[in-house]
């Protein structure tokens, strides 16, 4: 069984690969998507609540940019309904996740 941020990790790959084919028309990833993913990932692994980390959605703490914030929202935003489609299981656990209440910090 995978772990609550190897879920979001593949869940963040996953949107970000389904919003740059469907936006930017690339199979792979644009340079655009490439930074915007780093930044994400970058963030999630130096997120202070680990495995008790909430949906970013309903995170007390927002560690991103401004700018990167409003990005990945728009990533989010086109990425979520598709989801369901394309990568199921990904989806339905990441809406599971949104409904657990945010845990403590683990540092």
């Amino acid at each position: 069984m995978s772990t609550r941020l190897d879920r979001e990790t593949k869940t963040l790959r996953a949107m970000v690969a389904l919003y740059c084919r469907g936006r930017h028309r690339h199979q792979g990833l644009c340079s655009e998507c490439i930074i915007l993913r780093s930044y994400a990932l970058s963030r999630l692994d130096s997120c202070k609540f680990g495995e008790h980390k909430p949906t970013c959605a309903k995170c007390p703490v927002h560690c991103y940019r401004p700018e990167m914030r409003a990005k990945v929202k728009e990533v989010m935003r086109y990425a979520g309904p598709r989801m369901l489609y394309r990568h199921p299981l990904l989806a339905i656990q990441h809406l599971l996740d949104g409904r657990k209440k945010p845990g403590k910090a683990s540092r």
